[in-house]
C-alpha cells in the first residue's frame, strides 16, 4: 500500500530551541528564559481549551517539548472566548491583561505557523470567537441567522 499524504503537514520542522528563538523574536523578550516561560504558560492554557483531532494534530506539528506541555493539560468544560482566554491566562500567571495578551500573541503566532493554514482554520472553527486575533489572523464574523 502507498502511504497516504497527511492533510495538514506542518509548514516547517522546528526544534524546541528554534521555537524559543522565534517566540523570543516575536515577543521581543529580553531572554530565552522569558520566552520559554511564555511558551509553557500559553501552551498549557491552550491545552485546557483545545480538544479533539485538532489538539492531536497541533501536538504533532509542535516540537516534542511544546507538544508535551500542550497535551499534559486536561481540557476544561468551560470554553472561553479569546478575551476570556487572555483574562484567565493573566489570572493564572499573575500578569497584567496587556502582558497576557502579548505573551499569547507571540506564542500562538509561532504555533499557528507550525500548524499551517489548514490545521489553523480547523483549530479556529473548534474554538469560540476571539482566537483568530490571538493567532495573528483576521477575525471574520460568523454568519448570523436572519431575523424573522
Amino acid at each position: 500500500m502507498y502511504d497516504q499524504p497527511r492533510p495538514n503537514p506542518p509548514q516547517t520542522f522546528m526544534t524546541f530551541d528554534q521555537m524559543l528563538e522565534r517566540v523570543r523574536y516575536e515577543g521581543a523578550y529580553p531572554t530565552r528564559e522569558r520566552a520559554a516561560e511564555a511558551v509553557r504558560h500559553v501552551l498549557a492554557s491552550l491545552g485546557r481549551q483545545l480538544t479533539g483531532d485538532e489538539r492531536v494534530d497541533l501536538a504533532q506539528c509542535l516540537p516534542v517539548e511544546a507538544a508535551l506541555t500542550l497535551t499534559a493539560q486536561i481540557p476544561t468544560t468551560e470554553h472561553l472566548t479569546g478575551w476570556g482566554f487572555v483574562k484567565d491566562f493573566a489570572v493564572r500567571t499573575g500578569a497584567s491583561p496587556a502582558t497576557a495578551r502579548w505573551d499569547t500573541g507571540a506564542v500562538l503566532a509561532v504555533a499557528g505557523r507550525l500548524a499551517g493554514p489548514d490545521l489553523l482554520a480547523r483549530i479556529l472553527r473548534r474554538l469560540p470567537d476571539g482566537y483568530a486575533l490571538l493567532f495573528g489572523q483576521a477575525e471574520l464574523r460568523r454568519p448570523e441567522p436572519a431575523a424573522v
